[in-house]
């Protein structure tokens, strides 16, 4: 077992990376890790394998709901400047209708509605995600070249609470890679 080339240095270390050549070893290593109590794990493989978000535990999201609420934001807004418009500021009586006549409101609420929903979308999906990311520490480790190819990695960063340099590697080597790499920031 290759345990890494570089010499361990507690104050510089984004975290410790296992090489794994399957999938299965990746994926039983990840639902080891989460069971010693291992959180800020990351793992990173050539295809999607099933069951690792789950294994890592970052299938849960805040999307849904931040998108949800962009959409209400522009449900309100689409109504209220039409409200607005119609009732407050540039009463016209059309056809005898009543000022506040919703439902020709409906178009233009549905439309904002929309805009808000898909534009709160693609800027929450942004900010979760960290991007743009042009630089990630992972890629200081040669062999994490291979990670889209034919390798698989696991990472336990530097700041999980359970995280210490030495345990850590121990547990890591624990779980039979091929190889224990230091990821340096």
């Amino acid at each position: 077992m290759n345990t890494g080339t570089k010499s361990t240095n507690d104050t510089a270390l984004y975290g410790l990376l296992a090489e794994f050549a399957t999938p299965g070893a990746l994926l039983a290593a990840a639902k080891r890790t989460h069971a010693e109590g291992y959180r800020k794990v990351d793992a990173y493989s050539p295809f999607p394998i099933e069951g690792l978000a789950e294994a890592i535990h970052v299938h849960r999201n805040r999307l849904p709901r931040i998108v949800l609420i962009g959409g209400l934001v522009g449900c309100f807004v689409g109504f209220f400047f039409q409200y607005y418009a119609a009732v407050i500021d540039y009463p016209l009586n059309v056809g005898g209708r009543p000022f506040n006549s919703w439902p020709s409101f409906i178009p233009i609420t549905f439309e904002t509605t929309i805009l808000f929903a898909a534009f709160t979308a693609v800027l929450a999906m942004f900010a979760l995600n960290g991007l743009p990311q042009p630089y990630h520490p992972v890629f200081n480790v040669e062999p994490f070249e291979r990670a889209s190819r034919d390798r698989f990695f696991l990472c336990i960063q530097a700041n999980d609470p359970k995280f210490d340099p030495l345990t850590t590697r121990a547990f890591l080597e624990s779980l039979q890679p091929d190889a224990v790499h230091e990821v340096e920031p």
